[in-house]
């Protein structure tokens, strides 16, 4: 596991909020040269840390659109089932998020479509994909609430290091 420290962390909360901070502001930010800061930002982006930069597009601006969850149960729960299911939505654009749950139900999925009918003949064409799905409840999103990035000073806490040693800054 990478090993950070205060700073690392610092680096990463400004970039979840502000990913398009320039190199030197960010230094500045974190109060650090900018030689040191570029080689922990290259560290943090080597380790897979910084997975990308996105840009939050606001689509309420662009075109309608109607945001969905959608729990899915499957019939058979073996390796295959799962499999089939994974490799058919990784190719459905309008799929926005899909995790994979423990509990009560197999999946839940984040669908972005144009609007209420296209969303159907999206459930449509999974339910006739012969994908063993045996039941699904939607959730329609009526407003956005809170959207941030993750938790990472309470995530982090005691596996931050204090040794100075452990980060190169040289």
């Amino acid at each position: 596991m990478l090993r950070l420290d205060d700073r690392d962390l610092e680096i990463l909360r400004v970039l979840a909020s502000e990913a398009r901070i320039s190199k030197a502001d960010l230094a500045k930010r974190i109060n650090l040269s900018p030689s040191p800061c570029w080689k922990r930002l290259e560290r943090l982006e080597k380790a897979g840390v910084i997975e990308g930069y996105r840009a939050e597009v606001s689509l309420k601006k662009l075109a309608p659109h109607v945001i969905v969850f959608v729990t899915i149960e499957l019939k058979h729960h073996r390796t295959e089932y799962f499999q089939k299911f994974e490799r058919f939505i990784r190719d459905i654009e309008q799929v926005t998020g899909c995790w994979a749950l423990g509990g009560g139900v197999d999946y839940l999925m984040q669908i972005t479509a144009r609007d209420i009918d296209s969303y159907q003949r999206l459930i449509d064409r999974l339910l006739d994909s012969d994908l063993g799905v045996e039941r699904y409840f939607t959730y329609i999103v009526t407003k956005a609430v809170k959207s941030s990035g993750p938790p990472l000073k309470q995530l982090l806490d005691g596996f931050l290091t204090n040794d100075p040693s452990a980060i190169d800054e040289d």
